[in-house]
This record gives C-alpha cells, sequence and structure tokens, in this order.
C-alpha cells in the first residue's frame, strides 16, 4: 500500500477538518461533557480521551469487498480528524473504532451489534452498508438506547419505523428509482421511444425494496413493466436470468446487484447477445471499484446511478480522489464517499453536543446544518428531515464507456454534473 504524498494529504487534512464543528462548538475546548457506562441515556464510549464509535460492517462474506473499503473510507475520515485534533469541545477527544463483522448475516449483525454496546462500551454505531443486516442491527441499538448512522444502507424501512436514534446519510431506494425515471424520461426526449422496462434484482431486502419503487412508480410514469425478475445473488450462473430478459425483449433493463452477481449478469448479458436501448444499475455493487475490474467490457455502456463520481466538480473532491488513488490504488466509490461524509457528520454532531450522552448527540444531529467542508463532497448540505433521512442528496448517472483503451466511469447525466467533453452512449451499442 503506497503513502500518501505530503502535499496531497495536507491538502486533503486542511479542507477535511474545517466543518468538524458548527458554531462555536468547535473551538472552545471547555465545558466537556464526557460519561461512562454502557446503557441507558448514558454516552459510554470515552475511554482515556477516545470516543468509541462501533461500525458493522460485512469483512468476510461474500459483500466482503465493498464492506472492507467501506471501512476504508470510515478509518481514512477519522485519521483526518483525530489529526485536526479529535472532538475539540471534548477536550481533544480521539475517535476510535470498534469494528464489528456481520459476516453478510443478520445473526452475526445483531450479536456483534450487541457486543460492542455491552462489552465494547461505543457510544454509538454506524454501518452495516447491507440494508438487510442494517434493519435488525439498528433495530437491536434502537433498544439498548444507542444513535445508529447508516452511511449506505438505502432501504426505505430504516428510517421509516418511527425509531427515534436512527439517522441515514444515504440516498434512499425511493430517491434512486425517482432519479431513474427521470434519467429515462430525458432519454424519451432525446427522440428514442421507450415504453417497456424489465426489472432484474437480487432477491434480499434491499433488492426488494427497489423493485417495490419500480412496481409502483414506473406505471405512474407511463412505462410497462413486462418482465419482474427476483434471482438468488449467490448464484453462481445467470444464463437463466438473461435468456428471459431475451425473450421479453424489453426497451430497458433495470438491475439491482452486488459485485459478483452483478459481474456475472453483465458477462451472461453479454454472452446471450442481449441488447436493450439501454441497461440502468442502481449503484451498491456496480458502483464498486471491483465491479468495474471483473466486469470489464461486459458492462461497457451501461448507466448506473450514483451519489458521486471522481470526474463531478464538487469541494474537495478532486484532492480526496487523488489521495485514495494514491493510497489504496483506486478512485474511490460513492459508497466510500457517502461513509466519509457520515463520519464527519458524526464528528460535527459530537463538538455540538459536548457530550457522549444519546440524548445529547439525538438533538444535536437533528439539528445538524452542515453547508460547508467536507461533506461538499457528497452533497450541498447536510441536514435531517422528520424522519432523521438526509431528503436532498446530489445525484447523477454514470456510464461505463471506453477512455483511452480503458473502461471508466463518465459522469453524462444531469447536463450540469456531466463530464465536460463526454458524450453519452445512446441507444444502447454493444461492442
Amino acid at each position: 500500500m503506497r503513502k500518501v504524498s505530503l502535499s496531497i494529504m495536507s491538502a486533503v487534512l486542511a479542507f477535511g477538518i474545517a466543518a468538524c464543528g458548527g458554531g462555536s462548538s468547535g473551538a472552545d475546548g471547555g465545558a466537556a461533557h464526557v460519561t461512562g457506562g454502557a446503557g441507558g441515556s448514558s454516552g459510554g464510549g470515552a475511554v482515556n480521551g477516545a470516543v468509541k464509535i462501533g461500525v458493522i460492517l460485512p469483512i468476510t462474506g461474500d459483500a466482503a469487498p465493498l464492506g472492507n473499503q467501506s471501512k476504508q473510507a470510515i478509518q481514512y475520515a477519522v485519521d483526518e480528524i483525530n489529526a485536526k485534533g479529535g472532538i475539540k469541545s471534548l477536550g481533544g477527544a480521539k475517535l476510535e473504532l470498534v469494528i464489528g463483522d456481520s459476516q453478510g448475516n443478520q445473526q452475526a449483525a445483531v450479536s456483534e451489534t450487541v457486543r460492542l454496546i455491552d462489552k465494547e462500551k461505543v457510544t454509538l454505531l454506524t454501518g452495516a452498508y447491507q440494508s438487510g443486516m442494517t434493519l435488525p442491527a439498528s433495530q437491536e441499538a434502537e433498544k439498548k438506547n444507542k444513535i445508529w448512522f447508516a452511511g449506505v444502507p438505502s432501504d426505505d424501512v430504516i428510517t421509516t419505523r418511527g425509531f427515534k436514534n436512527v439517522f441515514r446519510i444515504a440516498d434512499t431506494s425511493k430517491m434512486r428509482v425517482t432519479s431513474q425515471i427521470n434519467f429515462m424520461n430525458d432519454l424519451k426526449a432525446k427522440g428514442t421511444d421507450i415504453k417497456t422496462a424489465a426489472l432484474v434484482y437480487e432477491n434480499s431486502s434491499w433488492g426488494q425494496g427497489v423493485a417495490k419503487y419500480w412496481k409502483e412508480d414506473l406505471p405512474k410514469a407511463g412505462y410497462q413493466i413486462i418482465l419482474d425478475e427476483a434471482y438468488d445473488r449467490k448464484a453462481t450462473d445467470l444464463t437463466p436470468v438473461a435468456n428471459k430478459v431475451n425473450g421479453a425483449n424489453p426497451d430497458v433493463i433495470l438491475m439491482v446487484s452486488y459485485v459478483q452477481d452483478g459481474t456475472l449478469l453483465a458477462k451472461a448479458f453479454k454472452q446471450q447477445k442481449v441488447t436493450p436501448k439501454a441497461f440502468i444499475a442502481t449503484s451498491g455493487g456496480t458502483a464498486d471499484v471491483q465491479f468495474l475490474k471483473n466486469a470489464g467490457e461486459d458492462a461497457l455502456n451501461w448507466f448506473d446511478i450514483s451519489a458521486w463520481e471522481p470526474d463531478v466538480s464538487r469541494p474537495g473532491s478532486k484532492e480526496l480522489d487523488q489521495a485514495f488513488v494514491q493510497k489504496f490504488g483506486g478512485h474511490p466509490s460513492g459508497e466510500q464517499i457517502k461513509e466519509y461524509a457520515a463520519i464527519y457528520t458524526i464528528a460535527d454532531a459530537l463538538e455540538r453536543a459536548k457530550s457522549t450522552d444519546t440524548e445529547a448527540l439525538r438533538k444535536a444531529l437533528k439539528e445538524t446544518n452542515i453547508a460547508s467542508g467536507p461533506t461538499q463532497i457528497y452533497t450541498k448540505k447536510i441536514h435531517f428531515n422528520e424522519q432523521n433521512t438526509l431528503p436532498d442528496p446530489s445525484l447523477v448517472m454514470a456510464q461505463f464507456q471506453k477512455v483511452n483503451g480503458k473502461v471508466e466511469r463518465v459522469t453524462v447525466w444531469p447536463a450540469a454534473d456531466a463530464r465536460q467533453g463526454s458524450q453519452m452512449v445512446f441507444p444502447y451499442k454493444p461492442e
């Protein structure tokens, strides 16, 4: 692993810590209230000058590539914050991560949540990347009166259960579907008629949640669903799915997948010569750098909704992208950017709360209003609605295109965010 150059790291650090504290809370260093204990209303987690943050991710299992990349981004943000003095209103307390491995298994996600709260005495938790793991794990945190901050999980149900301690910075499945349909409408406006859609999705709670909104919203927008195909994401061959899609002959194929199954889909579609007018994916696995490496030209000219791309012009984006390339050997994914922004949002709340007490943290999170600093890489403003969800993330559409002989993600929509000089490939052209 290569080290980040001093000049780049300095630039990122200087930018990165700027918005960690809101108002006067970031600098006074006094009136810090660091509590002990584990459950109830006490904060716990601040031990020997550290605020312990529990992190539940799939470190092992078939979603491990995604979980470990999230861990990279979370640790990177923590290192930046600690390098600039930690949480100043808590006497310079450092952030300390305590990792729990969900293994992509609901039972493990819950048991690790219990362990981090009861034994590790964490102040709050974040995770768990997968919606299916986040739902039961965050419910356990709610029972134990601990904050759960979701950086990536998109299932709308996560923050519609009436829980007071669960917050989410990620774009929701509903938001992604709305953007996909807006994009389809814009494609139609280019003169190519689009009437029918095939839905192809992995059958976990995430895939089913996205499909629910497709089935509700596509007909309202005038599109006919001619195939509804859920599959087991642990399947080793998705050729039967590709054959069903070929038989239906849709104008658009809408997809939800993780890395491994997404790679198999791309291969099967290519081998079976599936040629819709557009392939449109829903981030997650297809937004991961490993998918790009694995699928390569099999996914050429696919579209994919995203919260961030390396070529999008946002404050601090170029510097962080360069630092990630040098440190980790690749561009950060949109999911990593959300994890990065989530940690800064947590740090901002800790600064303003001046406490690790759950009630104080909840109040601070509800009052969040960040409009500058590192979270600008993700979206213009971090704030939460009555469901503790960010209501207006900035979404873009990327396309897998060949640039100088190499397949990469190119931002093509909306026009204001499109890469300068880029040209969308539409209708789909197999190469």
